[in-house]
């Protein structure tokens, strides 16, 4: 069967910011050599290969109603097609009315889930509501849903107990082994005021509660004073997280270390340059149904210090690709556990760059591991298994 797909997103190349934008990005390029069409509307300004939305209506609303607004926009302009798949709950209901309409299933990928992520009320105030009941409706009625990991599968079927645990499918995400591979120039190294003979870590992420970059930050007061701290890092998610992270960041510089924030978006190709010439490359979330950074700096064989949470161990091996270090969600205001994380990042940190080789032995190992088992072609012939099914169930009812 020659499949006719639309893919409904929030974010698309080159307008992306996060770990959904990549995986639609990559997956949309993998999907048209193998179906006969990929329709792919998304939110925001106008770009070249989808059909974009604006989040203005109604105007001067709280933004969860603006991306509603859209969603109706959206679901409208759906053409005909053999199934529908959207991305976060910014398009789920987008594709649930869409699929309602046409009459066709609706295939949702969870990349995160609206309620273990309640810091967002600090973001979109009474919007955060609207963004659960989003999400609840889109994956009542799905035909079926993706988990981009095995811990994403545990927390749907444990947030969404109604969910038949047959329609809840793993595929990962994956990586661009291509784009994503060692780069020795140091250029944008020295730019940024950093010795590249000197240990580096580097964080790569938005400021915001689900990636934990101010425990990143404290837990640097306890690095070896010769290690370097680089953060590229957007502007914060909301004015309560910005003033922890400045309050976190002014304190470490007081203390001499040698921190670099780099607040602008930055090129991915210096992306890439900056997660080869790490030492270690951290990635201390909270939350992380997989996190698609970590395979990014694995494909440029840097190893990896990360929380093991959500999906994460499931992309870094422990004493293999990386190190993991212990989180537990559900003590978040436990501020024994808070230290304990904290130092744990800085022990696993001062572990790599005391010893050099481990970490470069750890990075060809990552590198590897994202070649063998993270490969977009094969993770788009996996979704479109999935399409099928979901179709034969679909036009069985």
């Amino acid at each position: 069967m020659a499949l006719r797909v639309s893919i409904l997103t929030r974010e698309y190349p080159p307008l992306i910011y996060g770990g959904a934008g990549v995986h639609v990005g990559q997956l949309v390029a993998q999907l048209r050599p193998i179906t006969a069409a990929v329709d792919v509307q998304c939110l925001g300004e106008p770009r070249p290969g989808a059909t974009a939305h604006l989040e203005d209506f109604p105007p001067g609303a709280n933004p969860a109603f603006r991306v509603l607004g859209a969603d109706v926009a959206m679901a409208a302009a759906v053409p005909p097609v053999d199934v529908i798949h959207s991305h976060t709950w910014y398009a789920n209901l987008a594709g649930h009315l869409a699929g309602l309409y046409r009459h066709l299933p609706h295939i949702v990928t969870a990349h995160s889930l609206e309620p273990l992520r309640p810091w967002k009320r600090e973001q979109l105030g009474g919007g955060y509501e609207l963004s659960l009941w989003a999400e609840r409706t889109a994956f009542a009625g799905a035909a079926a849903v993706i988990a981009v990991s095995a811990g994403m599968r545990r927390d749907i079927l444990q947030t969404y107990p109604g969910l038949d645990p047959e329609q809840v499918q793993v595929v990962h995400n994956g990586v661009d082994t291509t784009e994503f591979q060692p780069d020795p120039d140091n250029s944008q190294l020295l730019a940024w005021g950093l010795d590249p003979d000197r240990p580096l870590v580097v964080f790569v992420g938005r400021i915001t509660r689900q990636k934990g970059l101010v425990h990143l930050v404290r837990a640097a007061e306890q690095f070896d004073r010769e290690t370097q701290l680089l953060l590229l890092a957007g502007a914060p998610d909301t004015p309560e997280i910005g003033a922890q992270f400045a309050a976190a960041f002014d304190h470490l510089k007081t203390a001499g270390r040698t921190v670099v924030w780099v607040p602008e978006m930055v090129p991915r190709r210096l992306v890439r340059q900056a997660l080869t010439q790490a030492t270690v490359f951290a990635c201390p979330s909270v939350y992380e149904p997989l996190g698609i950074v970590n395979l990014e700096a694995m494909a440029c064989a840097t190893a990896v210090v990360a929380s093991a949470v959500g999906g994460i161990p499931e992309v870094v091996v422990d004493q293999t690709t990386g190190l993991l270090v212990p989180y537990d969600p559900a003590r978040a205001d436990d501020p024994d556990q808070v230290q304990a994380f904290e130092t744990g990042l800085a022990e696993a940190v001062n572990t790599l760059t005391r010893q050099p080789e481990r970490a470069q032995a750890m990075g060809q190992a990552g590198r590897q591991r994202c070649i063998d088992h993270f490969d977009w072609a094969a993770i788009a012939r996996q979704t479109v298994a999935v399409y099928q099914q979901a179709i034969e169930t679909f036009q069985s009812r």
